[in-house]
């Protein structure tokens, strides 16, 4: 096996989040965008908002990021997501059999843990320095508040959150759910080699 064949195969679950936002773009996206826009919200880029209209706008932020963990472990059903996680915290032999599962997952492809690990911390930074890139060393922010499309009063830290709720954050909890089945050997193999 070449070194790019073995490299891709331990960037399985890597190779598998990029796959699985590039089929479910469209409700990872929204998703996003709701939680993008009330954290938006939140940070007064269309004007002051209540103590009571801050707290809810939080409920909707976390419920969108929730539903984007749950979608994905579920592979694009959430009421399965939801059984899962729910068998994991009320099944103690389920429970003891994952971790043992994951233990030894762990020991045995410590590379390809250590790989997807580098690949992500890559790929946030690359989203990241793009996003300060955006927020600092454009126009946008001015543009924005000068046609009024946002508040005098927000910061760039409504624009820097708007865009990070959009992409790294959606891409983190994708990650994150399917690196979750990546340890239980649960990640169909078909997604990562399409």
């Amino acid at each position: 096996m070449t070194v790019s064949m073995k490299l891709l195969k331990s960037l399985d679950w890597t190779i598998s989040t990029i796959r699985f936002l590039k089929n479910h773009f469209l409700t990872i996206f929204g998703l996003g965008l709701v939680a993008a826009f009330g954290r938006a919200i939140q940070l007064k880029a269309f004007g002051p908002v209540s103590p009571l209209s801050n707290t809810l706008l939080e409920l909707v932020v976390e419920s969108a990021r929730i539903l984007i963990f749950l979608y994905t472990l579920g592979l694009t059903n959430v009421r399965k997501g939801v059984v899962r996680l729910v068998q994991f915290a009320t099944n103690k032999q389920g429970r003891e059999q994952g971790w043992r599962l994951a233990i030894q997952k762990m020991r045995t492809n410590w590379g390809s843990l250590l790989v997807n690990l580098v690949a992500f911390l890559g790929i946030a930074f690359l989203f990241n320095a793009l996003i300060t890139h955006i927020a600092y060393e454009t126009c946008l922010y001015i543009t924005l508040k000068s046609r009024q499309v946002i508040s005098s009063q927000a910061s760039e830290w409504a624009i820097i959150l708007f865009f990070k709720n959009i992409s790294v954050i959606p891409f983190t909890l994708v990650f994150n759910a399917l690196f979750c089945l990546w340890l239980v050997n649960q990640l169909p193999r078909r997604m990562a080699y399409k």
